[in-house]
């Protein structure tokens, strides 16, 4: 019982911790609420990241990354691109989640190891990720970015989406002929009878 219960105390705590620091930003500091909803959604976006690379269950990692993409269509929202944000949630949620979903549910064994693979590279993993951190914090804290401090830029919907499938239609087929084939090799492995060719 105990077990169940830590998790949930520390879900409070980070998100007690969250909704504390935006509902200062907004008061104390007058901020817009568009900056405290940025740090709320992108607070969600790395406590769920980091749950889809800490957890052992595959499946839960699968549902945090749906909350992470999520949390990031938010943040595109935010940014003035509800056409990308709309394409987050439609792509990357509701057609690549629930892909990899399926294909961990079709093609997953009973007998598979308790450790994952991807775990036990933990430390170089942590490593790469803080090095890259640091590269990114550079590039951005090096890049001059004129007009963006004064104003948010709005992108119209129907240009950005003239843009998109104008330039980028082959591409786009390209990827959903992939996912196609992912599909279909995912049934093949789920339906393979034991024992025979591998």
């Amino acid at each position: 019982m105990l077990r169940k219960l830590v998790p949930i105390l520390l879900a409070l705590m980070v998100l007690g911790f969250v909704t504390t620091i935006a509902a200062v930003m907004v008061v104390l500091l007058g901020q817009d609420w568009d900056d405290a909803l940025l740090w709320i959604l992108a607070s969600i976006m790395i406590i769920s990241g980091l749950l889809v690379v800490t957890m052992r269950d595959i499946i839960r990692c699968g549902l945090a990354m749906i909350v992470c993409f999520g949390a990031l269509a938010g943040i595109y929202v935010l940014m003035g691109a509800p056409l990308i944000g709309a394409a987050q949630v439609i792509v990357y949620i509701g057609a690549i989640s629930v892909l990899i979903l399926f294909a961990i549910m079709l093609t997953q064994t009973k007998d598979a190891p308790a450790r994952l693979v991807f775990q036990t590279q933990a430390g170089p993993a942590a490593i790469a990720a803080i090095v890259i951190a640091i590269v990114i914090a550079l590039s951005v804290a090096a890049t001059e970015w004129p007009g963006i401090r004064d104003a948010r830029i709005r992108y119209e919907t129907e240009a950005m989406s003239k843009f998109m499938f104008d330039n980028f239609v082959l591409p786009f087929e390209i990827i959903s002929v992939l996912l196609l084939a992912a599909v279909i090799g995912g049934v093949f492995l789920a339906k393979r009878e034991p024992g025979g060719p591998s």
